[in-house]
């Protein structure tokens, strides 16, 4: 694996990336039929396409152990993720995009915060300057002048 496909900053970058093309697309998907319907087509397509990839790549054959404990926590966040979808296509339903995707990304406040109490993660001053300034932004862009 070269160190570019290796880096963790390029796939956060990617998925914020795709996380913006996904925030436009849906909102102009959700169009006209029921918020949750929308969810449930885009979660049926995200799971076929993941399993093609798993199945093309050759990681569906021999996945190897998973412990209980990771398929507890698998499953909390997958009722986490589907729980946010929901939430995330009925506010894009009933909101602009524009502001809608904005107060979504309070949840990056929301990691930090929980990732301090549950992980025992220490974000750095600027960490924490950054994380404000993030928190700020996304009630600057919300608030209705």
């Amino acid at each position: 694996m070269s160190p570019l496909s290796s880096s963790w900053q390029l796939w956060a970058l990617l998925s914020a990336f795709f996380a913006a093309l996904t925030a436009i697309f849906a909102k102009v998907g959700v169009e006209g039929i029921n918020s949750d319907l929308a969810t449930l087509i885009r979660t049926a397509i995200v799971l076929v396409t993941l399993a093609l990839i798993l199945f093309t790549t050759g990681q569906l054959t021999s996945p190897g152990p998973i412990s209980t404990k990771s398929w507890i926590f698998l499953a909390l966040s997958a009722l986490g993720t589907g729980a946010s979808w929901l939430c995330y296509f009925r506010a894009l339903k009933l909101g602009p995009a524009t502001l809608v995707a904005p107060i979504d990304k309070l949840s990056v406040v929301l990691v930090a915060l929980f990732g301090v109490v549950f992980l025992g993660e220490r974000p750095s001053l600027q960490g924490w300057i950054g994380i404000g300034l993030i928190a700020c932004g996304a009630v600057l862009i919300a608030i209705k002048s």
